[in-house]
């Protein structure tokens, strides 16, 4: 599963990609962070990359970002839906009963601002349970909340996603596995509801995502990167990216993958191994 550092990076340079190559987008909430937000759009740009998301759009100016998204000819490939008081160390309220009307008006506000970007895909993070609330009283929760989401989503063509958070970096998570996450899904039973991958958190919490990715593709809506351990820019930990994309490829996944770390030192100069791997360009690309 895992490989050294100089490993993936002989890998990368020696393999070639004979394959398709996924297709990759930057998470600018977490990248480019040397910048103020709008300004993230050009440099994403300007490094090659054709896609991005972000975690909220709620606080930004959306026509500025659709300007932003149309002048840098990028794709917008994913948000989330609002997730309480993040500063505050909220990871989403879609878990909390007492809350139902706070996620549902967010699930509202989400739907009418990805109409207004025009972005395919909306995530929910589910949060950390109330402490003392009983277990069934929150599952009943969850599985409610994500079906309305993804009726509400499914209305004007926006599919609806749930992601697991391992319950190391965030203690307590609700959904902390993928396994979790596909049970969720199962007993929502909803055709317009799938599964967000991190395969830095399935690693985390002693996940194969390779595995993963291979028996569960058809409920994967999006995948998300980051080497482990560090949760920094692929070439930084034991991560096999070669391998990983070979075993994407192999699937049949078309959706985009993404770029979700801390960067180690500045933003521009973390692309070494996606370029080696051929999965973005070797120059930037021209607008």
């Amino acid at each position: 599963m895992a490989r050294s550092n100089d490993d993936a990076h002989r890998r990368g340079a020696s393999q070639g990609r004979d394959a398709t190559v996924p297709r990759i987008a930057a998470n600018l909430t977490m990248l480019f962070t040397e910048y103020p937000f709008i300004e993230r759009f050009s440099h994403a740009a300007q490094t090659g990359l054709t896609a991005v998301e972000f975690m909220f759009p709620y606080d930004e100016d959306v026509d500025a970002i659709k300007q932003a998204l149309d002048q840098n000819d990028l794709t917008l490939v994913l948000f989330n839906t609002p997730a309480g008081n993040w500063a505050a160390g909220e990871r989403g309220i879609a878990c909390q009963p007492e809350r139902i009307d706070e996620y549902r008006a967010g699930v509202q506000t989400a739907k009418e601002t990805g109409q207004a970007l025009g972005v395919p895909q909306i995530n929910t993070l589910v949060g950390i349970p109330t402490p003392g609330e009983d277990a069934t009283t929150i599952r009943t929760t969850i599985v409610e909340n994500l079906r309305y989401a993804a009726e509400q989503f499914g209305e004007v063509g926006i599919r609806a996603l749930v992601e697991p958070v391992n319950n190391l970096d965030i203690a307590s998570f609700a959904l902390p596995t993928a396994k979790n996450g596909l049970d969720i899904i199962n007993e929502v039973n909803h055709p317009n509801l799938a599964l967000q991958l991190d395969v830095y958190h399935a690693l985390r919490m002693g996940e194969d995502p390779f595995a993963l990715i291979t028996h569960h593709i058809d409920q994967i809506g999006h995948i998300q990167i980051a080497d482990v351990p560090g949760r920094h820019q692929p070439g930084t930990g034991e991560i096999d990216f070669g391998h990983l994309f070979e075993v994407i490829d192999a699937s049949g996944y078309d959706g985009w993958v993404s770029l979700e770390y801390n960067p180690e030192g500045p933003t521009e100069e973390g692309f070494d191994l996606m370029r080696q791997l051929g999965v973005l360009p070797d120059a930037p690309r021209e607008r």
